[in-house]
């Protein structure tokens, strides 16, 4: 009886549930992308273990299996895309060296995670897109003194966006409602 009980807790600690599963076509990218801009805000290093995909929340922790040859990597989600045929997955260089799938340039993957923390669902709302300064810089006192903590992102044109991030997705409805109380109608809700 304790041999089939060791047996069943080495088999359940042995098990490990994916939160998430998707199985596809990973490509790499690197060149020309290296040292610039990622959708989440930080630098391209294609020598770190990063990857772009459509839909995970940034900073989600990925494994990544090349079906063909077994060979797992963990990834960082930093990025958006892949935006080519049916690709699921976009990784850096580093990546897919790992994966040994450099030279062929795509591969069959699977691609999971069990971090149930990273798949909450946030949104970023944006509230104005200002090219004056002080006109951005009222709006964010305006949502500061409503009790609202806004960022302010400037872009490479000059523009100076002012967003609420991070807002959970179950608040966001409750959030615009609340803008709409001090005038804020019709603002840009963008999922992360």
């Amino acid at each position: 009886m304790k041999r089939y009980l060791l047996m069943a807790i080495v088999l359940i600690a042995s098990f490990q549930l994916s939160a998430y599963e998707q199985i596809g076509v990973a490509s790499w990218y690197g060149g020309k992308f290296h040292g610039r801009q990622t959708a989440n805000g930080e630098i391209f290093n294609t020598n770190d273990l990063t990857a772009a995909h459509k839909e995970l929340p940034f900073n989600t922790i990925v494994n990544v299996t090349n079906m063909a040859n077994g060979s797992t990597v963990t990834v960082r989600i930093n990025d958006r895309g892949p935006y080519v045929g049916d690709r699921v997955i976009d990784l850096s260089y580093a990546a897919a060296k790992a994966l040994d799938m450099v030279r062929s340039g795509t591969a069959d993957v699977l691609v999971e995670t069990s971090d149930f923390d990273e798949l909450k669902i946030t949104f970023n709302i944006q509230i104005g897109a200002y090219r004056t300064l002080e006109y951005a810089r009222s709006m964010k006192t305006r949502l500061e003194v409503a009790g609202f903590s806004p960022v302010a992102e400037l872009t490479n044109s000059g523009v100076t966006r002012i967003v609420l991030k991070g807002i959970p997705e179950d608040q966001t409805y409750s959030v615009v409602n609340q803008l709409a109380t001090i005038g804020i109608r019709n603002p840009l809700v963008k999922q992360n």
